[in-house]
């Protein structure tokens, strides 16, 4: 899993009907810790190795 904010119009709650942000990616991260039972940290972590490997970064 690789996290993303390039939807404009698709903002996370609590904003949505704003203009997404690159800041509210972290609403993601939060849900996707809550759904999968893992901590933010732990999400965070893993997402960011991903895309790094992703990206040959």
């Amino acid at each position: 899993i690789v996290l993303e904010t390039d939807a404009p119009y698709l903002a996370p709650e609590p904003h949505r009907g704003e203009r997404n942000e690159p800041a509210y990616v972290r609403y993601v991260a939060e849900k996707i810790a809550e759904v999968k039972g893992i901590g933010f940290d732990d999400v965070a972590k893993q997402t960011t190795k991903n895309a790094r490997e992703l990206f040959n970064i």
